[in-house]
């Protein structure tokens, strides 16, 4: 969300989380209205999913307006202050409400009146006169209600009137498009497509803009902005910027097909993203996923910092099923992060953890944030193919921050947590039964179920094997978990929307392709040098995005220029996606640092600084699996098993360098020694794997046989070398 966790939740179905700032606790039979509208919205495509599918792009329709609906009924433009009284009516408000829904609701009636001329037979076609009206009077209601929302403030228990606007609104674009399906599929984006197309693909998609502005902040519209400006002033740009330009119509039109909005982005968006976040809201309905957070302590709470490890397991859990970064960092952090501070952490390294560790659950198959989806739905590669190639990477990625948690922990002498503070191991052990949802999960996919079905299955498991503990899901627990999933998906339905807007201009103005033979005259010189400005690229698109809408524009731009270099997809893939998803712990915007900030009380900007110095190991991960395809299963099993082993030692190495301790203090001139072993191993050759392991060899033969001995007779923490 764009504004952090304040407010209380008293709203139906929201499943007891926090609200963000500008979200409303709607009450009584705004509430239970709102709620309705969720489980219908879940249980629709629930519904289309497993049951009886729905033309694919009425569908899409369908999903994006249902979430502006929703989306606009929950969240207000600002931040709602809690120290102030809504304010008393003004006569120009009166003025503005009553032009913008009167406006509305004559463009709600010219579509409706629209639909009963085609189903009662009455004509056949619309009068001339409907749409002209409607078109005019949806944009003037859409522009006022939009202003209105910025200047006034509204109600935090009910929803605004120039929200409702909008919400009417959205339902309104998507019956005009359905209805006039059959020929948008042939004239958006060409010169047959009219007026009243632009205007009503033109609403559409500043709704879509306002609320990801709402639930996702500037960063993303922003880019947005950039890029549909781009599609009109290329002609008077140098270089490889440089394109034709393109009417207003056509440009509107087009970004509204399968080649923007209702593309790749809204397709995942509309069948994986749904199932997989009312996925883990079934787990948090039946307290499931505080399960695995109290397993996770179990196992690792004692251990030298912890809680730290603990963040590093459970974010690992969680964050693979939740599909933003800052939003694991709250579900888990909001547990971890304290405990961190109470061992020892400090409030910045204890957020940072937490950060890093979020982050890298959007890596972790099966479900990787729902990222593996979209992959192979751009690539064609199989989802299976996608899921067992991940493996690894996660694992590296992992361990870097496991050991940087660790060698921190050593090197400011931190204690665990005793017994007392910890779950009971043995009745963790008893309740592992809680982990059937998860292997349900991985078992069908593996046994060749679609992933449709094999979600819902897990889905299903989550809630019978609530039956076997205090937190059984009867009905109305099943209902708000539906609702619970809905309202959880929001954000995401509204931020690959707005990402397929950015495709959208990606694939008509072809800048994608300019990037690529860039990437190629690059290459040229240096592969590497290729590799690192790819590398930047990727990080500066992903900036200030979810992972699901960053590795969708950094795979449009970055990962064809890849492949034409001659790398294999599932490796051009990977590679933008790892820095795609880095990009939430990148300064200078850095979403999962800055709400772990806002939960360790510390400065979000350094908070990201020093979260981007707990992955760092983690940014040389891509280039091991360039260099290494092995790293991505990509070989016979003794390449497999040598490159996994020693680029695990290269992780520890460099994780040292960086904190500085290696079985003891290290000097500057031996942390650029084992940074040199470490690189070293980067290129999974046999050669540079030996000379990095025999330098690591000789640092810790060095620490442990002349420089501990020392220190353990002085008594003290020395400084090696």
């Amino acid at each position: 969300m764009s504004t952090h966790a304040s407010q209380a939740d008293a709203s139906p179905g929201s499943g007891g989380i926090q609200l963000a700032g500008n979200e409303r606790a709607l009450v009584g039979w705004r509430g239970w209205l709102l709620f309705g509208f969720c489980v219908l919205y879940t249980g629709l495509h629930l519904y289309s999913l497993n049951v009886a599918p729905i033309e694919t792009w009425t569908f899409r329709i369908l999903h994006i307006a249902g979430g502006l609906m929703i989306g606009f009924c929950m969240t207000a433009a600002m931040r709602f202050d809690q120290e102030r009284e809504f304010p008393a009516w003004t006569q120009s408000q009166l003025l503005f409400m009553v032009s913008a829904l009167a406006g509305m609701a004559y463009a709600a009636w010219c579509i409706a009146y629209a639909w009963y001329l085609r189903e009662t037979g009455a004509a056949g076609a619309p009068p001339d006169w409907v749409f002209e009206h409607m078109r005019w009077a949806a944009m003037g209601a859409t522009l006022v209600a939009l202003g209105a929302s910025w200047f006034w403030r509204g109600p935090s228990r009910s929803v605004f009137w120039a929200d409702l606007v909008l919400a009417v609104s959205a339902v309104v674009v998507a019956a005009y498009l359905i209805f006039v399906l059959p020929r948008w599929r042939m004239a958006a984006g060409t010169s047959f497509a009219g007026q009243t197309e632009m205007i009503m693909a033109m609403v559409g998609a500043l709704l879509i803009l306002e609320l990801t502005r709402r639930v996702a902040g500037m960063a993303l519209v922003v880019i947005t902005a950039i890029f549909v400006a781009y599609a009109f002033a290329g002609p008077s740009l140098p270089g490889i910027l440089e394109h034709r330009g393109y009417s207003m119509s056509r440009f509107f039109t087009y970004i509204y097909t399968d080649n923007g909005v209702l593309g790749p982005t809204t397709a995942v968006s509309s069948t994986y993203i749904i199932l997989f976040i009312t996925f883990a809201a079934f787990l948090q309905a039946s307290r499931v996923g505080d399960y695995f957070v109290n397993f996770a302590f179990s196992l690792a709470g004692r251990r030298r910092g912890g809680p730290a490890k603990v963040a590093v397991f459970a974010s690992g859990l969680m964050g693979m099923i939740n599909g933003t970064s800052a939003g694991n960092v709250v579900s888990t952090g909001s547990l971890t992060i304290p405990l961190m501070k109470r061992v020892g952490y400090h409030p910045r390294s204890a957020g940072s953890i937490e950060a890093a560790a979020s982050t890298g659950g959007q890596i972790v198959p099966p479900i990787m944030g729902a990222g593996a989806f979209i992959m192979a739905e751009i690539t064609g590669l199989p989802y299976t193919e996608i899921a067992v190639a991940a493996l690894i990477p996660g694992l590296l990625y992992f361990l870097s921050i496991y050991f940087m948690v660790d060698l921190e922990a050593r090197r400011e002498g931190m204690r665990g947590m005793s017994a007392d503070e910890l779950p009971d191991r043995r009745e963790m052990l008893r309740r592992i039964f809680l982990f059937i949802p998860i292997i349900m999960l991985v078992a069908t996919l593996f046994m060749g179920y679609s992933v449709i079905r094999a979600g819902t299955m897990a889905m299903i498991s989550a809630a019978v094997v609530s039956w076997f503990t205090p937190h059984r899901m009867g009905i109305r627990a099943l209902l708000e978990a539906l609702a619970l999933g809905a309202r959880m998906a929001i954000p995401l339905v509204a931020v690959c929307a707005c990402a397929g807007i950015i495709v959208g201009v990606i694939s008509l103005t072809g800048v994608g392709a300019r990037f690529a033979s860039m990437l190629l005259g690059i290459a040229e010189n240096s592969q590497l040098l290729a590799l690192i400005f790819a590398m930047c690229i990727s990080i500066l698109l992903g900036m200030g995005m979810p992972t699901t809408a960053a590795y969708a524009v950094a795979a449009s731009v970055v990962a064809p220029g890849l492949q034409q270099m001659g790398i294999p997809p599932l490796v051009a893939h990977f590679f933008v996606f790892y820095y795609a998803v880095v990009s939430a712990i990148t300064p200078p915007v850095a979403l999962a640092a800055y709400a772990a900030a806002a939960i360790a009380g510390s400065d979000p900007m350094r908070t990201s600084v020093t979260s981007f110095k707990f992955g760092l190991a983690a940014f040389i991960v891509p280039f091991m699996f360039f260099y290494s395809p092995a790293l991505l299963m990509e070989g016979n099993w003794p390449q497999v098993l040598r490159v996994t082993v020693t680029a695990s030692i290269g992780i520890y190495l460099l994780a040292a360098a960086i904190q500085g301790w290696f079985f003891g203090r290290l000097a500057m001139p031996f942390r650029a020694l084992l940074l040199s072993a470490a690189l070293l191993m980067i290129a999974g050759g046999l050669v540079t794997d030996t000379v990095g392991i025999l330098l690591g060899a000789v640092m810790f033969a060095y620490q442990r046989w002349l420089v501990r001995p020392a220190l353990d007779v002085d008594g003290v923490k020395g400084e090696a070398g």
